[in-house]
């Protein structure tokens, strides 16, 4: 029986909590945008256009029917990602992360595009595997490890220390949520902890100069230049901001990188401390709002992992790029999820929250 996108079923089992919490963030998004450049706001309305789109289709794909093809999915990915460090273009610092399409000319990401292809990958492997009571055992804890380190180590080359270290603790979140045995937990940490110390003596010369920069600024008892504008634009907005002609770190341009990595300044210096707290307070709603779910189809592990995944991920997302603009983490260009101008990661995360969708409504056989 043919089951229509529309057919009550479908409808009574779609959480549009979800979708309501989200839509307030790329509308005041594109209303800050336009403030600061009005065309960024038509290329953000573009990207918005283009999320819907494929909201709508990933949506209503089979994900659950082919699930098996989950980790072609992956390893395309992963072939992607070895084509950047062989014929991949660099944009701008020596960074070498895009792949040009053949015949027109236009690039794309491909560290962007596996961010999907990675949780599904996690939320795979443990439907494939389930965690025994006692937590997963260093047999699984390995094969998990390697499936996480492989991209780590692709997208740390091109250099992205952003997304690789994202990625990284997404994995091990994922893991630490799923199970694991006590010991190995332990040892985890352990290896962590001497990791940063040899990386600190041996690893930092590998670093890119810019890389290096970033993170002598950050230990830095003085902040840089950007970290200084904006706590000056986050101060400057009070208790309940200023109008859009007297908000002059942004409108002067004193503030950089305004409508991406840091936009949450430019907010909070238009709508103040009470916009700040309404706008952490609807990502920590959202985040929330996943486990809740999460905890609806606990014995899903498919839909449990990725809900786990997309929830961690937008977590981790926004409290880097927060802490980022208050001088609290290195500078690293991670965007504020839904809300930083740009296409690949507005739309990236627009496509996760279809996934979570569509494994939430098509969970029960009958659908098909």
């Amino acid at each position: 029986m043919k089951i229509s996108l529309f057919d009550r079923r479908v409808l009574s089992h779609f959480d549009w909590i979800l979708p309501l919490m989200v839509i307030p963030l790329a509308i005041m998004s594109l209303y800050l945008i336009y403030e600061i450049n009005p065309d960024l706001a038509y290329k953000q309305m573009i990207y918005m256009a283009v999320a819907a789109g494929l909201f709508v289709i990933v949506f209503a794909a089979p994900i659950r029917r082919f699930y098996w093809l989950i980790p072609v999915g992956y390893w395309v990915g992963i072939l992607l990602l070895v084509l950047v460090a062989v014929v991949g273009v660099t944009h701008g610092m020596g960074a070498q992360r895009w792949l040009k399409l053949p015949f027109v000319n236009v690039t794309f990401q491909p560290s962007e595009i596996f961010k999907p292809l990675f949780i599904l990958m996690m939320a795979y492997l443990v439907r494939e595997s389930p965690p025994p009571e006692e937590g997963y055992g260093w047999l699984k804890f390995l094969k998990f490890l390697f499936y996480i380190l492989l991209p780590f180590a692709l997208i740390l080359r091109e250099p992205d220390l952003g997304t690789a270290v994202l990625l990284l603790l997404t994995g091990g979140a994922i893991l630490l949520a799923a199970g694991l045995k006590k010991r190995i937990i332990a040892a985890v940490l352990l290896a962590a902890g001497l990791g940063g110390g040899f990386f600190y003596a041996y690893g930092y010369d590998m670093l890119h100069d810019y890389q290096k920069k970033r993170i002598a600024d950050f230990l830095s008892e003085d902040a840089n230049y950007h970290v200084q504008q904006s706590l000056i634009a986050i101060g400057s907005g009070g208790l309940s901001g200023k109008h859009s002609g007297e908000a002059t770190q942004t409108q002067l341009r004193f503030l950089p990188i305004s409508t991406s990595d840091f936009i949450f300044s430019s907010f909070v210096e238009r709508f103040g401390f009470v916009g700040a707290l309404l706008l952490l307070g609807l990502y920590i709603s959202i985040i929330l709002h996943l486990f809740t779910l999460n905890a609806k189809v606990h014995n899903d592990y498919l839909a449990s992992v990725t809900i786990t995944g997309v929830a961690l991920m937008i977590f981790l997302y926004m409290a880097i790029n927060v802490a980022m603009t208050m001088g609290l983490a290195p500078v690293v260009g991670v965007p504020l999820p839904m809300f930083s101008h740009g296409g690949s990661s507005f739309i990236n995360f627009i496509v996760l929250i279809a996934i979570v969708e569509n494994l939430l409504v098509f969970r029960f056989n009958f659908l098909y």
